[in-house]
């Protein structure tokens, strides 16, 4: 069955960087050719947040606090998504978790994706 696996995720310095990626496996012929990848985070205490969000037409979102420090992207030659951070602040410490849905649509919440990854953790000191 498809799954999202996350990696990069680690530990760094405040203003350092990560490189989060997301990789879907599985059969190829339940692979659609366009997604909404939206990467998500939560820290202890806090509400789960969308950061970024790579839409199936090539869009993309972001939520304020990471505008400008964070870019996401996508490797057309194989299914993996990228979160680039850049600028770390201890306030980006968290979970960070993928969640894919095949076609142009955005669901709103996570729980609404088809697919969703266990996630990486990042820590900020």
């Amino acid at each position: 069955h498809v799954q999202l696996v996350e990696s990069g995720g680690g530990s760094v310095q405040a203003g350092g960087g990560l490189r989060l990626s997301c990789t879907m496996t599985g059969p190829t012929y339940r692979r659609f050719s366009r997604y909404c990848l939206t990467w998500f985070r939560q820290a202890p205490g806090k509400e789960r947040e969308a950061v970024a969000t790579l839409h199936g037409d090539g869009a993309t979102s972001y939520v304020d606090s990471v505008k400008g420090r964070f870019t996401i992207f996508k490797d057309n030659a194989e299914i993996i998504w990228y979160l680039q951070m850049n600028s770390l602040t201890p306030e980006d410490t968290a979970m960070y978790t993928c969640a894919a849905d095949p076609g142009d649509y955005c669901p709103s919440g996570s729980q609404e994706y088809r697919w969703l990854g266990q996630g990486t953790q990042v820590t900020v000191s």
